[in-house]
């Protein structure tokens, strides 16, 4: 393949996200398996999971649970022997692998999937030869790992969007008895000492999103449109969310209750104003948005 026809196949595979291929690199000691389904479809968004790999001691009773997803979801498990205890081989497996895969040149990006800063390093690395990196942790997930990824996902959010909604029930007028919030699984597990320290991962349920949605980052969308504003304080909606996904790897209107930018800015009014309008040189429509005030 010539230099200008290599080069045209990356801006042609870059064109289209669905084109993109990339590896999933998954954490097992620090990755719960309740997010996995939503861990995928979310990978899905960004492109073709074309090796798909987690790295653990599935002869460890805590990784029961990954045991059982494997081989539905068709991931490749790679086995590591905690040999010493108090160390984890798990995390030098992977980054190997990570380095490994990363000279083949087959990869437009990469999903690292774990909670652990030991990571921040690989990131950065990848990043440096011209790949995306995606993040997946939880919202423990210490900054600078977050800060080094492309974008990151805190998979809590991932959790309640695969939740079913519990039926609400009638009110009355005598109190209601308080309900176990755990469930069945989390309740034979509190039965048994915690385990803490690196390599256990913890099964146990959690809240879809800590203390529930987060208030909006106001101060920093005010930013965003600013920059990307026109002399009029219009700002086109796309380079907007770019921007913030530039600035917070972990920006994700999720965490304020909100599916999309657009819906989290029109829920406030008294700070955002939202106007559509015809795309320029198409029949689409675009979203414009200004600082009210």
């Amino acid at each position: 393949m010539t230099s200008a026809n290599k080069t045209n196949g990356n801006l042609s595979r870059s064109s289209d996200d669905e084109q993109r291929h990339l590896a999933v690199l998954i954490d097992a000691d620090n990755a719960q398996a309740a997010v996995i389904e939503g861990l995928l479809a979310e990978v899905a968004k960004f492109g073709v999971a074309s090796v798909k790999r987690i790295y653990g001691d599935f002869t460890s009773p805590q990784l029961t649970r990954w045991k059982k997803a494997l081989l539905k979801h068709s991931i490749s498990p790679v086995q590591q022997f905690a040999y010493t205890s108090g160390k984890n081989a798990t995390d030098s497996m992977l980054i190997i692998d990570a380095m490994d895969l990363m000279y083949t040149r087959r990869f437009d990006g990469f999903c690292l999937v774990s909670s652990d800063s030991d990571f921040t390093r690989l990131a950065q690395r990848l990043r440096e030869e011209g790949l995306t990196v995606y993040g997946f942790g939880e919202r423990k997930t210490p900054d600078p790992f977050v800060q080094a990824c492309d974008k990151f996902i805190y998979t809590e959010v991932l959790r309640a969007e695969t939740q079913t909604p519990e039926k609400s029930t009638p009110a009355t007028d005598k109190p209601a008895k308080p309900k176990p919030t755990t469930t069945k699984a989390a309740a034979k597990d509190a039965t048994t000492p915690a385990k803490t320290g690196k390599g256990v991962a913890a099964e146990v349920a959690e809240p879809a999103v800590a203390s529930g949605p987060l208030p909006p980052p106001l101060s920093l969308i005010r930013q965003a449109i600013e920059d990307a504003s026109d002399e009029l304080g219009w700002a086109n909606l796309a380079p907007v969310g770019a921007y913030l996904n530039k600035v917070r790897p972990d920006f994700d209107t999720r965490l304020y209750g909100y599916r999309k930018l657009s819906e989290l800015l029109k829920s406030q009014p008294k700070h955002f104003a939202v106007e559509e309008r015809a795309a320029a040189g198409s029949s689409g429509k675009a979203l414009f948005v200004r600082v009210v005030g």
